[in-house]
This record gives C-alpha cells, sequence and structure tokens, in this order.
C-alpha cells in the first residue's frame, strides 16, 4: 500500500508550488547566479512566511517544531522551483546541528531568524570543504571534528551549476566543542542529505513535466513526438524511477529518530539522485539541441541536478553507508 501524505501536507505544497510560481523563479535564479539576490531573497522570505524554513526549527526557538516528513515535502517544491540559495543548510543542516549540540545559546542566537527568512546559514562540514552563498549567508558555520567555528567567506570556486555559488571559507570564533559537537554533525549530515535527496526528486518531477509537455508539442514528420513509442518509453522509465525513489524517501523520513536513519537516508539520497539523474539525461534526450542552451530554462534544472547528486554526500559515500549498514545487520 502506497504511502499517502496528509490533505494538510499537499495543501502546504500546493501553497509552496503557487508562491514560486507567482515570483518567477527561473528569472531569479538567473540573477541569482550573477550576484543579484534581491528577487531570490523576497521569494525566500515569502517561503519563511508559509512556515517553510522554520519546519524543523524547535518551537523554544521560533519555528514550527514539525516532522521531517514535512521538510520533505517542502524541500521537495525547493526542488520542483530550483529555488537558489543555501535553504537545504538553513532550513534542515544548521538547525540539526545547532539543536543537538549540549549549549543551547548557538541555538537561541540564530535559529529564530532563520524560521522568520531574516537570515540565512551555510556550513562546511570539514575544513576544505566548500559552503554554499557563504559570500552572502548571515550566519557561516565550519566543522572540524568536535570543534565548530563561526567562519568567513574566501575564495569563490566554480560551480557545474553557476546559482550554487561555493565558496572555501575560514575559521573565525569558536562556537562550541567536544563530543555533542561529533554527534550533531552526524544528524546535520543526514538532514542534509535527506532534504537533498527531496530536492532531487523535485528537480526530477519537474523536469519529467516540462519533457511531458514539450513532447506533446514538439512534431515530427507529422505528429507529436510523444507519439512514438522510443520517447513514450523514456518517459515511463523516468516516471517508473521517480515513483520508486518516493517510498524510500518518505521511510528515510519516517525512521529519521530512530537506529536506521544512516541507512534509509542514504538509501534514499542514491534512488533520488539516479531517478532525478536519468531525468535529466532523458529530457536532454528528447528536446535536442534546445536542451543545450543556457537560455532556455530546462538547463536550470539540468545543471543542478549534477550539482545536488554529489552535495551532502557522494552516491559512492551512500553506498558504502547502505552496505555497511546491512553488514551490521547480519552479523547481529
Amino acid at each position: 500500500m502506497r504511502f499517502a501524505l496528509a490533505p494538510e501536507q499537499r495543501e502546504f505544497a500546493g501553497s509552496l508550488r503557487k508562491i514560486c510560481d507567482a515570483a518567477g523563479t527561473p528569472g531569479l535564479v538567473r540573477a541569482w547566479g550573477g550576484g543579484a539576490h534581491r528577487g531570490g531573497r523576497t521569494l525566500i522570505r515569502q517561503l519563511a512566511g508559509a512556515g517553510a524554513l522554520g519546519l524543523t526549527i524547535a518551537e523554544e526557538y521560533g519555528g514550527l517544531g514539525a516532522t521531517p516528513i514535512d521538510l520533505v515535502v517542502a524541500a521537495q517544491e525547493f526542488g520542483r522551483a530550483a529555488v537558489p540559495g543555501p535553504l537545504v543548510e538553513t532550513a534542515a543542516v544548521i538547525p540539526a546541528l545547532l539543536q543537538g549540540l549540549s549549549e543551547s545559546e548557538p541555538a537561541g542566537r540564530w535559529l529564530g531568524a532563520f524560521a522568520e527568512g531574516r537570515a540565512l546559514g551555510t556550513i562546511a562540514l570539514e575544513p576544505g570543504l566548500p559552503a554554499v552563498d557563504a559570500d552572502i549567508a548571515e550566519v557561516v558555520l565550519l566543522a572540524d571534528g568536535d570543534r565548530l567555528y563561526t567562519a568567513r567567506a574566501e575564495d569563490h570556486i566554480r560551480s557545474i551549476d553557476p546559482p550554487r555559488r561555493l565558496f572555501t571559507v575560514a575559521a573565525d570564533e569558536l562556537v562550541a566543542e567536544g563530543d555533542s559537537v561529533r554527534s550533531a554533525l552526524a544528524a546535520a549530515l543526514d538532514a542534509g542529505a535527506l532534504a537533498t535527496a527531496a530536492q532531487l526528486l523535485g528537480a526530477g518531477r519537474a523536469l519529467l513535466d516540462r519533457t511531458v509537455t514539450y513532447a506533446k508539442q514538439r512534431h515530427q514528420f507529422g505528429k507529436p513526438i510523444g507519439q512514438y513509442q522510443a520517447v513514450k518509453h523514456q518517459l515511463a522509465d523516468v516516471l517508473i524511477g521517480l515513483e520508486l525513489a518516493e517510498p524510500l524517501l518518505l521511510r528515510a523520513a519516517l525512521t529519521a529518530d530512530t537506529p536506521d536513519r544512516a541507512r534509509d537516508t542514504s538509501a534514499a539520497k542514491i534512488a533520488c539522485a539516479d531517478a532525478a539523474q536519468r531525468a535529466a539525461r532523458t529530457a536532454l534526450q528528447v528536446h535536442g539541441a534546445i536542451g543545450f542552451t543556457a537560455e532556455y530554462d530546462l538547463s536550470l534544472w539540468l545543471t543542478r541536478v549534477p550539482a545536488l547528486r554529489s552535495a551532502w554526500g557522494t552516491n559512492d559515500f551512500h553506498r558504502a553507508r547502505v552496505a555497511e549498514a546491512l553488514r551490521t545487520g547480519a552479523r547481529g
């Protein structure tokens, strides 16, 4: 039996979609990649006003204290619209990290501003890893073993997805240290992987929707190319991949507070990344030469998918975690 979202969750997703559609997201994404953030910031504040950025933040810090399922619902809409900015870091990663620390002061200092959309946060989970949008985020963090620092942006790193702007960061002030930092970082990694998997699933669905529409409109030899079996089969394969990835994503959300968290999160990230990659590859093939042009909106998702595939753990990293969990379970 397929898991069904509650009516209020479907309504929440619909409201976020309306906000993104009304904002004209493709134009905002292009502007963000060029360094113009005003429109994107306005959209992010609107999404925060709908509750999308405070879902995993406890009520005591100004958030909603909602479930991981609600986060997955929101992140799918972020991915479907290709919303720019460090949303995964602001809405999922840093809240999981700060609320897992033994010290509560850092959480109280920043999380309320995240929930309201007044501030964005980003983080590098270890030295040498880049942080998304570190040049414009109000809160930039750097983790180093069992220590957590505030940080500052240094060098810009070119990304395959121009609106996903990456920077190296350097440590400033110590925020927290000790065993609680190390365990909170593990939870933060899984929160980032879960939200990114949801973004990938949303991006895959956006690619499929756009490709189906194009296949109905583009004619060859007197009829729409969508009527040819070769095209139908490819689109059907994309749909099957997305549909099979969704239950793994929802299971990961349901087990986020259990010992199965790492295994299920990794399985979901792999499935959603592979499904989105198939959607991107098929979209490019069906669209043909126009799919290569940066001016065509399809390109926004074609570059976003490979960037997200390697974010918060590559497929190799997550496959290794699943394999280790299966080996451990077998021995037990």
